[in-house]
């Protein structure tokens, strides 16, 4: 059956069917035009797990999302499809998960990362790692040759590692978003080279990514702000305190959006971990933090990006953890749609009837 045929026999006002794709959709990657990288993946974390489920339990949550988006008409239209999460990169998740509590659990015992046991087994670790990094960045390359628009679905916030070096491939330079309770430029930490919190690390060892801009900073270590100030103005953080300052102050969120954007370049690729907003909106995340963003400011900054011309060349969105109620990939999937409908826009890509 063809997209257009897909198209007119899909009833954008059902309920999401059992056996449907992302948002009840009836798109494949092969038609859509953007196209969701499962990855569940949270080994190395170093608080609370759970992020490996996020994938399965954001396409559960998507079937409850309402179609309709304001300000553009039939944007479903474009064509939104996840492929099949990777069963056995979660099995393999599961084994090495297990490894890596050790090695955490006896570090916070006060042992040495040179201990000879603890050594042998973050080589481990860190190999397997490496091997997802490689995998993600191969399957973003097929999708991205196709012409799709490509965003990974998380896992924790290592898992995007293979994203970002592929549009390394593809861009000459380009910025990053971050929206993050946490800067991430922790140099291999607890001894893991593609920890969590060293994703944007790893991102910035790509000489084309000349800009992080981080909003919602408000969990940092000294080692951190160190290479913040030390980044000749490569790294701009956003912290909450001085965002909410500035707020309580009588300075409008729009202006704050306005000084975030002057500081990306015109390609951004957005990095959202969920624990940037607010704890009340994503309280089952691995690391919660008071303060953050609300809903509407993330996504009225997202907006603003994209308004302001800028084009945005991928996204992830990670650190989902699933809850008890739903709650958590209720809201994970919702943003996940406006990222995706955003993205879409940024790149023309949204049904012709718009124009």
């Amino acid at each position: 059956m063809s997209k257009q045929d897909k198209i007119d026999n899909f009833d954008s006002n059902g309920p999401g069917l059992k056996d449907s794709g992302l948002f009840g959709l009836p798109f494949t990657e092969e038609d859509a035009e953007v196209v969701i990288l499962p990855i569940p993946w949270d080994v190395t974390v170093s608080f609370g797990d759970g992020t490996r489920n996020g994938p399965e339990a954001i396409l559960w949550a998507s079937k409850q999302v309402d179609l309709y988006y304001s300000g553009i008409k039939d944007a479903w239209k474009m064509g939104i499809a996840m492929r099949e999460v990777p069963m056995e990169w979660k099995d393999l998740n599961k084994h090495y998960r297990k490894k890596a509590q050790e090695v955490i659990t006896r570090l916070e015992e006060g042992a040495s990362e040179e201990d000879a046991e603890i050594r042998e087994t973050l080589q481990e670790v860190n190999a397997q790692c490496a091997e997802l990094v490689e995998y993600v960045s191969n399957l973003s390359r097929t999708f991205l040759q196709q012409g799709k628009l490509v965003a990974v679905l998380g896992g924790d916030h290592s898992s995007p590692l293979g994203l970002i070096n592929a549009l390394a491939d593809n861009h000459d330079s380009f910025g990053i978003l971050q929206i993050d309770a946490h800067a991430d430029l922790r140099n291999a930490y607890e001894g893991f080279t593609y920890s969590h919190a060293s994703i944007m690390r790893n991102a910035l060892a790509q000489e084309n990514v000349t800009k992080l801009v981080s909003v919602g900073l408000r969990d940092v270590c000294d080692e951190e702000m160190d290479f913040i100030f030390n980044s000749n103005d490569r790294i701009v953080g956003y912290f909450d305190e001085q965002m909410k300052a500035k707020q309580f102050a009588g300075e409008s969120w729009d202006s704050i959006c306005n000084d975030i954007i002057s500081e990306l370049p015109e390609r951004v690729y957005i990095s959202f971990d969920i624990d940037g907003l607010e704890p009340s909106l994503c309280p089952s995340t691995g690391t919660p933090v008071p303060g953050g963003l609300t809903f509407e400011q993330a996504v009225y900054l997202i907006k603003r990006v994209v308004a302001s011309g800028k084009t945005i060349i991928g996204f992830d969105l990670c650190e989902v953890s699933p809850s008890e109620t739903g709650w958590d990939t209720n809201v994970g999937a919702r943003m996940l749609y406006h990222l995706c409908n955003q993205m879409g826009v940024s790149n023309g890509k949204m049904p012709s009837d718009n124009e």
